[in-house]
């Protein structure tokens, strides 16, 4: 059997570079010379051994684009092409998925969580997963496309209007792209709250409205800028107890509130506040294929640009230092890998 360089996930915070089986494309799958993985919020939480499917070892990496080695089958892809990969599984049989809602499938597996993904120099991926990449859009871009469809899935799902003021508490890479998103769909407004300085820098170059959390309350900025009507849309993207209450304190009477976060401990929430003032609350999950295709074309049109939010660009053998980097708010903000 062939081998090849993967960088695994062994145990709690413990990752390394080691040989195994190069795959062998089943039917109807592709071999794919992976060119760029990012590392991702889930990724972190394998890496302290809190994701409750991933299981050691395992290569990581759920968001990664390359070029098509190998092809089995009579599939409508050729060896050469470059491709993105759309990393969700379904089941195809549950209720969710016979209504065409795949993302949501009651089973739903990750490529890089429940199987290997980009951290190796090789991924056999289903053909019915691959997004071709164009032109005018290079590799470390389009190795973005999975964390831009959460943001355009998101966005959709919020409602943001033409002339909204929207507020995001959490500006990391999901909720600065969740920004560049809401602008696009009209947004006139954008305030990210974080207390991060590296972070609200990032947030300020792109446009936004920066405050620092451990100086300003959100919710008293927001009153000041609104004469104290508050926000048309919050999203909460930073799972904290704090922003679970600041997202029911900085919104207006019947406004929308979008979580994205996928809490690690439940919050306690105001449901009274929200009760009183007719508020909304939506979730979020993951993204449909259309989403996936959107993110495509609006960094391939220059809609969006991605860059700002790319700190680092590291080899393989430098996995563990990524991670280390990742740890680290004031260091790092989305991080390619290059098996």
């Amino acid at each position: 059997m062939e081998q090849m360089r993967a960088g695994l996930f062994l145990g709690e915070k413990h990752v390394d570079v080691q040989l195994i089986d190069r795959p062998v494309p089943k039917e109807g799958e592709v071999l794919l010379r992976v060119s760029h993985a990012g590392i991702c919020g889930s990724d972190m939480m394998i890496y302290y051994g809190k994701h409750p499917r991933a299981k050691a070892p395992l290569a990581m990496g759920h968001e990664f684009c390359g070029v098509i080695e190998e092809v089995n089958g009579d599939i409508p892809f050729q060896v050469g092409e470059r491709v993105v990969v759309e990393p969700t599984l379904s089941c195809g049989t549950c209720d969710a998925c016979t209504a065409g809602q795949y993302h949501v499938c009651r089973t739903l597996r990750l490529i890089g969580i429940d199987c290997n993904g980009g951290f190796a120099e090789f991924v056999a991926v289903p053909y019915h997963r691959l997004h071709r990449i164009s032109e005018e859009l290079s590799n470390a871009h389009a190795a973005l496309t999975e964390p831009l469809a959460v943001a355009v899935h998101t966005v959709r799902r919020s409602g943001v209007k033409v002339g909204d003021l929207v507020v995001i508490l959490g500006g990391g890479p999901i909720g600065l792209l969740v920004g560049l998103i809401a602008r696009e769909a009209g947004a006139s407004k954008i305030v990210v709250s974080d207390i991060s300085p590296f972070r609200l820098q990032k947030a300020k170059d792109l446009g936004f409205t920066a405050v620092d959390a451990k100086v300003d309350n959100i919710t008293d900025v927001v009153a000041k800028m609104t004469n104290g009507v508050g926000a048309d849309v919050v999203f909460e993207v930073a799972g904290t107890q704090i922003t679970a209450q600041q997202m029911v304190e900085a919104i207006k009477t019947q406004g929308q509130i979008c979580v994205v976060s996928m809490y690690k401990q439940s919050p306690t929430i105001n449901l009274a506040s929200m009760h009183f003032r007719e508020l909304s609350l939506t979730t979020t999950r993951c993204y449909s294929r259309k989403d996936f295709q959107t993110a495509i074309e609006f960094m391939a049109s220059g809609k969006v640009d991605v860059s700002p939010l790319i700190s680092h660009e590291l080899e393989l053998d430098q996995l563990a230092d990524g991670f280390k980097y990742m740890e680290n708010p004031e260091e790092a903000l989305k991080i390619l890998i290059k098996p």
